[in-house]
């Protein structure tokens, strides 16, 4: 596996993804900590600055996006499949999940998470 490919970003998205860390949303701060709980074997960083982007998680190793869409981050659907498409040519694999997933859902969104490292692993990567 270990891939732990660095992408370039814009450095001027360095204070702004401070500025996300600091500010996260509910869902956030339930997934973050409930991804730390899990230890999910594998290193996930908070609000990532990639290329033009900043994703919500993102893990180097298994070069995995975690998004969590909502109203909160100015939800615009037609922009956030633009952006997966960008962070997929780079090679990144993009998880969505809505606000409502996890406050509500988050034993599923957790399967699925595990679902997906594991089809990583394993080389079955069906993102493409």
């Amino acid at each position: 596996m270990s891939k732990n490919r660095i992408h370039k970003y814009n450095p001027r998205l360095k204070v702004l993804a401070r500025q996300l860390r600091q500010n996260s949303t509910l869902a956030e701060v339930i997934l973050w900590l409930n991804i730390k709980k899990e230890a999910l074997s594998y290193e996930f960083h908070r609000q990532v600055p990639i290329n033009e982007y900043i994703v919500d998680f993102y893990c180097h190793e298994l070069e995995l996006a975690i998004e969590i869409d909502g109203y909160t981050h100015d939800y615009n659907y037609e922009k956030d499949i633009k952006r997966q498409k960008v962070l997929e040519a780079l090679g990144i694999r993009v998880v969505r999940f809505t606000e409502e997933d996890v406050k509500k859902h988050l034993n599923d969104v957790i399967r699925v998470l595990l679902a997906t490292i594991e089809e990583i692993e394993n080389g079955h990567d069906t993102s493409f």
